[in-house]
């Protein structure tokens, strides 16, 4: 074993001992690679805001971001509705997705107390999903000439689905290992996935995570096709995830980036840990390239063994973030799957459908959400789902219908279910520590608030 192995195995046992890590967490010292992963730093801009606060600020109030969206041809404007973000001294020739993806991985560095030479970037890895193709500046009539059209915009960006990975990789200069997936709306999941089985395996030490999407005119055009969109002349009700009345989703854009760490890492470093990832698991239906099996047998199957690798029942699980698009296939599946493993006990566990406030943002909803549900954990708020008037008769769980209310919950799990039958789950556990982390306030210091 080189110097620096036995130095490394020296600290981290240190460190272990300092903070009581394998008393409290049942960790082997010797196994320093099965410690536990943890999310240090989280960034998040959607149409409800443009930092974590401002959209969590929204999100707790059931507001809605979603508005009349226009200029797409073929349909009239007005006629198609979107929760999209308005962004300040952008080119109109500028790719929206990468400033999105910029301001998410810029606060989630911040946040995490990366944002300068803090971190060893050559051994700091990233995971950024792909994005949908953007037409604009290639197709665009308004363009005058070819050469026009190419000093405003690069080629690559144009039609390169890996564009926003690689945006972000050589911005903030990662030299780590780094890898961008397509699978649909499960993408932003899989990075996550992808992300903490690199960090067992020893390959980095921390890594920046998360996707980006933005609405352009092919990809709305396409899902109107399609006819899976929802329209209602009060744009904030279109959405109704899991009620009887729902007819669909609408798009969404944003962003949302993590700092993921070794928890040794996190601890040397002196950083400030939200939550655990207890467990990523990933499952494919092969039914359909955009149908689901509506027994939901593989979606039961996955979400059982979620809980198993995490060590955790069911009852454990005190929320879930579904995925929760408002189509007819997708709810019925998803509440199918839910209920087989929860059970019908709605006072042991809540579910919210947030897509229903900041729409479906596709590459990007499963790191979007997972932001949200890390936030919720924080706070111990269990998000609403808004427009929720008329529950399905399947909906047998509570859903948290149009208001969110308080509840401190240990566990929660993240649902996504995409086209091409990807369908993944992560598992958190929150991280509950004074020293380190965000720690709920006792009984006795409650009291005491209350009474003065």
């Amino acid at each position: 074993m080189s110097a620096q192995s036995v130095l490394g195995k020296q600290w981290i046992s240190g460190s272990f001992r300092q903070w009581g890590l394998p008393e409290r967490l049942g960790l082997d010292e010797r196994n320093v690679l099965d410690e536990p992963l943890v999310i240090t730093g989280v960034g998040l801009i959607t149409s409800l805001g443009s930092d974590c606060k401002s959209v969590w600020d929204a999100i707790r109030q059931g507001r809605s971001g979603v508005r009349p969206l226009m200029g797409i041809n073929g349909i009239p404007d007005g006629m198609l509705l979107a929760a999209t973000v308005e962004l300040e001294r952008i080119s109109a020739r500028s790719l929206k997705v990468l400033h999105l993806c910029d301001i998410a991985a810029g606060e989630a560095l911040h946040d995490a107390g990366l944002s300068g030479d803090q971190v060893d970037r050559s051994n700091m890895g990233c995971w950024v999903s792909a994005c949908m193709p953007d037409d604009r500046g290639m197709l665009d009539p308004e363009a005058a000439t070819l050469a026009d059209r190419d000093s405003n915009i690069k080629w690559y960006d144009q039609f390169m689905p890996h564009v926003a990975h690689s945006h972000v990789m050589q911005k903030y200069r990662l030299f780590g290992p780094n890898m961008s997936h397509s699978t649909a709306c499960a993408s932003g999941l899989i990075e996550i996935l992808s992300a903490t089985r690199a960090l067992r395996d020893g390959q980095c030490d921390a890594a920046l995570v998360g996707s980006g999407e933005a609405v352009s005119r092919m990809l709305a055009a396409g899902f109107h096709r399609m006819g899976v969109l929802a329209y209602d002349e009060a744009p904030e009700q279109a959405c109704r995830p899991f009620d009887s009345q729902r007819s669909g989703f609408v798009l969404g854009e944003g962003a949302a980036m993590f700092v993921v760490e070794r928890l040794t890492h996190a601890l040397k470093r002196g950083a400030r840990i939200y939550a655990q990832i207890d467990s990523c698991r990933c499952l494919s239906e092969a039914h359909h390239i955009t149908g689901l099996d509506e027994k939901a047998s593989t979606l039961t199957r996955l979400i059982r063994d979620t809980l198993t690798e995490a060590g955790l029942e069911p009852r454990d699980v005190g929320y879930v973030n579904a995925h929760g698009t408002a189509t007819e296939q997708n709810d019925k599946v998803e509440m199918r799957g839910i209920c087989n493993v929860f059970g019908d006990d709605t006072s042991s566990y809540c579910v919210s459908a947030t897509k229903s406030m900041h729409g479906h943002l596709l590459n990007a909803a499963g790191c979007v959400e997972l932001a949200i549900t890390t936030l919720a954990m924080r706070d111990g708020f269990a998000p609403p789902t808004i427009n929720l008037t008329n529950p399905d008769p399947e909906c047998r769980f509570d859903g948290v219908p149009l208001v969110g209310r308080d509840k401190q919950f240990r566990h929660a799990l993240k649902l996504s279910l995409a086209f091409g039958g990807h369908l993944v789950s992560v598992c958190l556990t929150r991280w509950n520590d004074s020293r380190t982390g965000f720690a709920y306030p006792s009984p006795r210091s409650l009291s005491s608030a209350q009474a003065a």
